[in-house]
């Protein structure tokens, strides 16, 4: 408290609008001349994805702050509708970009979404015949009346609305009607070669639909009309204190999830007011939630089409991982990690090479016992199938399973009920708390004695996550440290007290109070006249504590470089407060995912890998593993590859201005520009008589 007293004068960014402004970073690549093109739609869909999960997860209590101020007083109408008009502006930015720039570039190319007016008779033709055969039978449109009530709409599904005219068979005017669009239908149609030539010709589901929109109401004319879309919130919220099964409450709550609070409308640019009246009305919403879109209302699904163009000059160059450097391959994992620890850079090592460790483990008669975490894997995942194996071969199998990791909760309760079924033992961390920690624990029988591998991450057991994000992988026999990942599985599936751990640090025990302690120790180091560096790359940075105590840090006289993909809301170089702070965001080809933390008193260096971000969430409501690396030579290597390189990034690097905008770092022409994605692709991508999957 009297920290925060001291620097009350501070006036801390805002988190939404920081998320808001990560996504203008990410659209910044959709409109880079040097990206390939389909690469560019690419990034238009992401950020599309990305503000569909911003509105999901928090666009809720802004809504209701349209309506009164909340209790603690964070929300008022002004923010509301000054949020509302920043998300307005990018999602203007979108369409502009999608329609005056990347439309045009494509049709170049011979890519083209043809709309009705375009097509020509021929292609009319083929389209009604898809209408007719794959289509309308599917559809049911749903005239409103008192005993035909407004629809569940689900959340982003595709639904139009129309207006008739006349009287309906029974003689009512009737004259709203309905016609909800089935997920099971691909929004995006590629024309036989018959009716496009040699093009990559396309129709979107929506053009389809709206052609032929007046035949599912014959003898009614349909006057106006739209499509329309509206996203829910979609967080699940499941009361763990007051549930017996907590794996059950999350199936009956996925059940509900998508016909959540309404919180976005998205309309056709050409929508009448009445139609978006009525849906505003509808859905109970304010009118800085309704969107109208010149175009498609869900650009996410245009990652069809770029599945649909084998076009390899529009994607970037193949990129396919090298097997780890500090590995040899045919070589036991278990030998090689009694000469030391192992780091692994995805992507740019392979990931196959964690999943050969477990498979090596699996296959192992000494091995023992495997325990391992899992937040996200995916739904189609090497990493379990083996530890499924692991259990047919008699091994004990404990895996500690995040049934609340968002919008995997489905996958992973699938998961555990296939785990438990075969004897699999499944725990589901602590109630109340997201286990984040990403751990693989494997115990093995050396002679008379028990022997502890590990590996530790900055990130998730995903396969296919592992080939577009960056993180690090820990492989390591140490005895001190591999001693602590066990207690923190017997913690974990026990709640015994956590004991004294010898290298690591825990949240939400532990970790938030030891980084404030470096930090502040170097405070005093500095105000002393000694040496004191901090330099931490991680996704967010919006914890309150360890901003304030960075920033008197920097007050001090701590050099500080702050690296943090998207939500930041430390205020970075403002004169007079955080003269010693900077903070850069890098967006690359691949999603810098990695969470490293450098600490320099004098000639004293200290670096942690962790799995977390410096978010209030991660340090007091997740279990977060922060551990050191402790080998010099294998800690310039971080420092080098994922701090210095970075910090020199004048390609895809953005800096935090005193003003809370970014600014685009520009290559100084005295040097050649560098990239800090691209040169280690370059560094690694040389061992092609090592590649691995």
């Amino acid at each position: 408290m009297k920290l925060k007293k001291m620097l009350s004068n501070v006036a801390l960014l805002d988190h939404d609008h920081s998320i808001l402004a990560f996504n203008e970073r990410v659209l910044d690549w959709a409109h880079r001349k040097d990206v390939p093109l389909l690469e560019r739609l690419r990034y238009l869909s992401i950020v599309s994805s990305n503000l569909d999960e911003f509105f999901e997860v928090r666009a809720e209590p802004h809504l209701v702050a349209n309506q009164r101020q909340d209790a603690q007083g964070l929300f008022t109408i002004k923010s509301f509708e000054r949020l509302a008009q920043a998300a307005h502006t990018l999602v203007a930015r979108q369409y502009a970009l999608y329609n005056d720039d990347l439309t045009p570039a494509l049709a170049k190319q011979g890519i083209k979404i043809i709309s009705h007016g375009e097509r020509n008779a021929a292609q009319r033709r083929w389209v009604k015949q898809y209408f007719e055969r794959e289509v309308r039978p599917l559809l049911i449109p749903v005239g409103l009346d008192p005993s035909h009530p407004f629809p569940q709409v689900a959340n982003k599904s595709l639904n139009f609305i129309a207006r008739l005219s006349g009287r309906d068979a029974f003689g009512r005017e009737n004259d709203i009607a309905i016609v909800k669009v089935p997920r099971v239908l691909p929004r995006m149609i590629q024309m036989p070669e018959k009716v496009s030539g040699n093009r990559y010709f396309f129709v979107s589901l929506s053009s389809v639909i709206r052609a032929h929109l007046a035949e599912l109401f014959p003898g009614r004319e349909v006057g106006q009309f739209s499509q329309f879309r509206v996203t829910r919130h979609s967080d699940l919220a499941v009361d763990e204190d007051d549930v017996r099964n907590l794996r059950t409450a999350l199936r009956q709550g996925l059940e509900y999830r998508q016909f959540g609070q309404a919180v976005r409308l998205e309309v056709s640019a050409g929508c009448s007011a009445h139609l978006s009246t009525f849906l505003l009305k509808q859905f109970d919403l304010p009118e800085q939630a309704l969107y109208r879109v010149p175009g498609p209302v869900n650009l996410v699904r245009l990652t069809q089409l770029i599945d649909l163009v084998p076009l390899s000059k529009l994607c970037f160059p193949t990129y396919k991982a090298c097997y780890p450097t500090q590995l040899t391959p045919g070589v036991s994992f278990f030998e090689q990690l009694k000469l030391g620890d192992v780091l692994i850079h995805h992507p740019f090592e392979s990931f196959g090479a964690v999943l050969a460790f477990l498979r090596e483990a699996v296959n192992d008669p000494k091995v023992l016992a495997i325990k391992q975490t899992i937040y996200r894997t995916g739904t189609d995942s090497t990493l379990m199938d083996l530890l499924r194996e692991a259990v047919h071969q008699g091994k004990e199998v404990t895996v500690i399973l995040e049934l609340k990791a968002r919008f995997d909760e489905e996958a992973n309760i699938n998961w555990s009920e296939m785990l438990e079924s075969i004897g699999a033992q499944v725990l589901y961390g602590v109630v109340g708390l997201k286990t984040h920690a990403k751990m693989m624990l494997i115990t093995r029988r050396e002679g008379k004695k028990l022997k502890r591998y590990a590996h530790l991450s900055t990130g998730n057991y995903n396969p296919y996550t592992a080939r577009l994000y960056t993180d690090w992988g820990h492989l390591t026999a140490d005895a001190a440290l591999t001693a602590d990942i066990e207690n923190v599985f017997v913690h974990l599936a026990s709640h015994s007290r956590l004991p004294k751990l010898n290298r690591a640090l825990l949240a939400p025990f532990d970790l938030q109070r030891k980084l404030l302690e470096k930090i502040n120790a170097l405070g005093v180091t500095a105000a002393s006249g000694g040496t004191a560096r901090i330099v931490a790359k991680m996704n967010a940075l919006t914890d309150e504590a360890l901003i304030y105590a960075l920033i008197q840090a920097g007050q001090k006289g701590v050099k500080i470089d702050l690296i943090v993909r998207g939500a930041c809301i430390l205020p970075a170089q403002v004169k007079g407060i955080t003269n010693n702070i900077k903070v850069r965001s890098v967006i690359g080809r691949f999603l810098e995912h990695s969470r490293v933390f450098y600490f320099r008193q004098n000639a004293v260096e200290e670096l942690y890998l962790s799995s977390a971000d410096w978010m209030n969430r991660n340090m007091l409501r997740r279990v977060e593993l922060a551990w050191p690396v402790t080998d010099p030579v294998q800690r310039q290597r971080i420092v080098d590859e994922e701090l210095v390189a970075y910090l020199h990034d004048d390609v895809d690097a953005w800096d935090l201005l005193p003003d809370g905008t970014y600014a685009r770092v520009r290559p100084d022409n005295t040097r050649q520009a560098h990239a800090a994605q691209a040169a280690l692709m370059l560094r690694y991508g040389g061992h092609d008589d090592r590649r691995a999957d």
